[in-house]
């Protein structure tokens, strides 16, 4: 087993964690849960996510790559964000790759280290500096939140 695909284990583990005390309405850090239907079977599914606000504006950052929200929000017109016992609908805007660059240069280098390294360790970027995670932004999604 890989590094990727052990460590894409443990975040897992974890994720089920942070759902959980989420639908006990307890909120932490910039953590929500993103609520999009399947692509395929409409059925909605759930995910802990980091909202990041960056100059007003808020995103969501791709940590992995395939992650399956990321195809689903790409196909859907609308999600729910959850945080706490707060649940409001919002729409997700890919930013083009272009304006993902300075978003992700920013979000490396104002978040703790783990942040870029999560990049590195699941393949999307070839090294934790602002720099070569904005040189990775062909192969990281960005979303800009947007009210539904």
């Amino acid at each position: 087993m890989t590094t990727a695909q052990t460590y894409r284990r443990m975040v897992n583990a974890g994720n089920k964690i942070v759902v959980g005390l989420q639908r006990l309405g307890v909120a932490f850090g910039p953590m929500q849960l993103l609520t999009v239907p399947g692509r395929r079977t409409g059925v909605p599914r759930t995910f802990p996510i980091a909202v990041i606000p960056i100059d007003g504006d808020r995103y969501i950052f791709q940590a992995y790559p395939k992650a399956a929200w990321v195809a689903n929000a790409r196909a859907v017109a609308e999600v729910t964000l959850t945080r706490g016992r707060r649940t409001s609908p919002a729409r997700l805007v890919e930013v083009p790759v272009e304006e993902r660059r300075p978003l992700l240069r920013r979000l490396v280098a104002d978040s703790p280290a783990s942040v870029g390294k999560r990049l590195v360790t699941t393949g999307l970027a070839d090294a934790a500096t602002p720099d070569a995670v904005a040189a990775a932004a062909e192969r990281i999604a960005v979303f800009r939140v947007e009210p539904a």
